[in-house]
């Protein structure tokens, strides 16, 4: 009977150690996944800085339009750094440090499985050793009596720890359960914290690029390119490269002569209808040429 309560005992000390190293292997693999992932977020923070100077270096070299909504972007870029800082120590703090925690807690469990163990060893010692003492001194009253105070002992002291080890991982298991669900909804919470946060900072960096005025930059750069007085020269320089009839031609029309070219009047006279048809083509002829 003794005998198959032992076995019984072992078999849920079999089941509290596989709880224990599920947690133990799994919590791990979380902590550390979780840690890679914080320190990669505060890279890509890192980075975002980086980017942040870049960005004003370069619209310190802009023209008015564009540099001021570079620099509104890259005001709205380092806000949300700020946020990913946020991220980054929280997700530390309620995320990653709850989960190592289960390092010690999990050694403690361990403890406490290896007094469990220690107290069935002997309970079971104790077992073995009253039962060859019947069989090898079945009169001798005394020794077998002291082999059984021996082996009420041992059951007494292994079933205290078996019953404070199924206490134990009872609260383990039920504060497991707990933490698990508090983690991920803290992970989840911080999460969405942060996007809900970084949705609003990029909305209003996009409307700040969105701003900025093309046309008038353009205006600013070509007028950038010529002197003020490139306009006046360009005229000039025209003005010297029309040919002599172009030249006459536009000095009468600023002069307002209207007057039909000399060699038109040194012709012999013609039919009156052509000498009008004429003189139409003429004057058309010289106000396309103004």
């Amino acid at each position: 009977m003794l005998r198959r309560t032992l076995e019984n005992r072992d078999a849920q000390t079999k089941q509290l150690q596989d709880a224990v190293s599920n947690v133990e292997k799994h919590f791990g693999e979380l902590c550390q996944i979780f840690a890679a992932y914080v320190r990669k977020t505060a890279r890509l923070r890192d980075k975002a800085d980086l980017l942040v100077n870049e960005i004003n270096a370069y619209a310190a070299t802009e023209t008015p339009n564009l540099k001021h909504g570079l620099k509104d972007f890259a005001d709205e870029f380092a806000k949300l750094q700020d946020y990913r800082q946020a991220e980054v120590e929280r997700l530390e703090a309620k995320v990653v440090e709850p989960l190592k925690s289960y390092g010690t807690i999990v050694k403690m469990k361990r403890d406490d499985l290896k007094a469990t163990l220690t107290a069935k060893s002997r309970e079971a010692k104790q077992l073995t050793q009253l039962e060859r003492t019947r069989q090898r001194n079945p009169s001798d009253r005394h020794v077998i009596s002291q082999a059984e105070t021996e082996l009420q002992r041992a059951t007494m002291d292994a079933t205290r720890t078996s019953r404070h080890l199924e206490e134990t991982i009872d609260n383990f298991e039920k504060q497991k359960i707990k933490d698990i669900k508090n983690i991920f909804s803290e992970f989840i919470t911080i999460e969405m914290l942060f996007h809900g946060k970084a949705l609003e900072v990029y909305t209003a960096a996009y409307q700040n690029i969105q701003k900025i005025d093309e046309e008038e930059d353009l205006e600013i750069f070509r007028s950038s390119l010529y002197p003020p007085d490139y306009s006046t020269r360009l005229d000039i320089v025209r003005a010297n490269s029309k040919s002599p009839l172009q030249k006459s031609i536009s000095i009468k029309c600023i002069s307002g002569s209207g007057q039909i070219p000399t060699t038109r009047i040194r012709k012999d006279h013609q039919d009156d209808d052509e000498e009008d048809d004429e003189l139409d083509v003429t004057e058309e002829e010289n106000f396309y040429m103004c």
